[in-house]
């Protein structure tokens, strides 16, 4: 389709049209952003519970060869009739918001209230397993259980890996933002938490704490450079299966959430910790239940069933729309 305006170029891709839906998307992205602070959850995972995560794969889709087809030959117009910018802008907007507006507090969470945050998170996930799993049309097919089984067990093993120190090069920077986008985009597989085990979460963190420090700028293109990459390769991998694959799909994602659980409940005991990089690392660690009912353990179960309550209602409320 030839579009003739630049107003009919922007309103030819999905996305809101009134103030209150671009601020509804912008807030969806603003809590995708949180999420990818949190290492062991996933962006994705919110994508998928507010609803967006097939649209958000579509946009990034429409970056294809047709779209840079037409900006090789200065075609705006139709480059911008193509792409879906109404979508993608207040999505980034708001993950590049919270991720810069709110690495400083997410920091002190996971520091001095580790138990309440991984609570909250913990119940966030568990709804949506609930969620993700009730879109199955055949929950107990053989290859649904299969894929279940299968996208569980990566899941579990991914989340048992051990942090490890790496090279600070920017070749590697950049290994990085390729691997960390690929974990964003899959709900229940974090792209922090792959960054934690590659090395380098706190040293992208605090370069987005201090985006203005020695060399922070630099460190973020090249980071940059690579979730672009990433994100445009492994996202059509992945809305390919959606379109063609959907129930298994959906099977497998189901799994991934299931076995990234592990990672995310809130009581672990330490069994093994070494210092990396000046920092103490947590090696080997075990899930335990609470050993009191104290003021903490209440709160964190209680933010558990918020979480998992919040989640089933806005599925709910999404699903009656």
């Amino acid at each position: 389709m030839e579009v003739k305006t630049w107003k009919e170029a922007w309103n030819e891709g999905p996305g809101p049209h009134s103030r209150m839906e671009y601020f509804i998307l912008l807030l969806k992205g603003f809590f995708m952003g949180i999420a990818d602070l949190i290492p062991g959850v996933s962006g994705g995972t919110i994508a998928f519970i507010t609803g967006i995560y097939e649209t958000l794969l579509d946009a990034i889709a429409s970056i294809d060869k047709e779209f840079f087809g037409y900006l090789l030959k200065f075609d705006l117009k139709n480059a911008l009739a193509k792409i879906h910018l109404r979508f993608i802008i207040p999505v980034l907007f708001g993950i590049a918001t919270a991720m810069i507006s709110l690495a400083r507090v997410m920091h002190y969470l996971m520091n001095e209230q580790p138990i309440p945050t991984w609570g909250m998170f913990f119940g966030l996930i568990a709804a949506s397993i609930i969620v993700i799993w009730k879109q199955l049309e055949n929950h107990f097919a053989p290859k649904n259980v299969f894929f279940i089984f299968m996208g569980a067990f990566i899941a579990y093993l991914t989340v048992s890996l051990i942090p490890v120190s790496t090279p600070d090069s920017y070749w590697f920077i950049y290994l990085c933002g390729v691997i960390g986008i690929t974990a964003m985009i899959l709900p229940g597989i974090s792209g922090s938490f792959l960054l934690l085990i590659l090395g380098k979460y706190e040293y992208i963190t605090a370069a987005l704490k201090n985006p203005f420090g020695e060399g922070a700028i630099a460190l973020l293109a090249v980071f940059l450079c690579g979730t672009v990459t990433g994100l445009l390769g492994f996202s059509k991998i992945l809305n390919y299966f959606m379109k063609h694959f959907r129930e298994n799909t959906m099977a497998f994602l189901t799994g991934i959430l299931i076995g990234s659980m592990k990672k995310v409940w809130p009581w672990k005991e330490v069994l093994e910790s070494k210092v990396i990089r000046g920092k103490l690392r947590v090696i080997r660690d075990t899930n335990i239940l609470p050993e009191t009912m104290g003021a903490e353990t209440m709160i964190s179960l209680a933010l558990i069933v918020i979480g998992f309550i919040v989640v089933l209602t806005l599925e709910a409320k999404t699903s009656n729309k």
